[in-house]
């Protein structure tokens, strides 16, 4: 068997460069925490963070970049052979949610192992670049030391 990247840390940089001055730059933390809980869980959390005024839902920060991680994943699964639901869900469309858990949940194992090592993995890198873009305390620190 020969070892392919699939370009993990560049689908990372790019998705954390995509989504870190939009207020979600958070998010890779939580994500790579909900990936050890499972597909399911990981891929209904973009529409858990919808936002709803009155009746009406509205797409958050955070819901598009999940939302945006997870058609990333999708994408890069399907080059290695797996697929995964890549629909676009309402969080109003009970029906579809129920059809795309179901799915998940009868996942076959081995596919599921491989997709969960990816998408941890995927996780790990987006984490890692979120420190990278994220302004740290020192870096703000030095900008009065020019004068000492």
């Amino acid at each position: 068997m020969a070892w392919e990247s699939y370009n993990l840390d560049q689908i990372a940089h790019d998705l954390v460069l995509d989504h870190c001055d939009k207020g979600a730059h958070n998010q890779a933390y939580k994500m790579r925490t909900a990936a050890s809980y499972g597909l399911e869980r990981f891929w209904g959390e973009q529409l858990r963070l919808y936002d709803k005024k009155k009746d009406v839902y509205f797409p958050t920060a955070a819901s598009n970049y999940w939302a945006d991680t997870w058609q990333r994943f999708c994408q890069l699964l399907t080059s290695a052979g797996i697929n995964l639901p890549n629909d676009k869900v309402e969080p109003t469309d009970r029906e579809a949610i129920k059809r795309i858990t179901d799915y998940l949940w009868r996942f076959d194992d081995k596919q599921r192992k491989v997709a969960l090592a990816v998408l941890i993995q995927l996780c790990d890198c987006m984490v890692w670049w979120s420190q990278r873009y994220k302004p740290s305390k020192a870096d703000n620190d030095l900008e009065g030391d020019e004068d000492e």
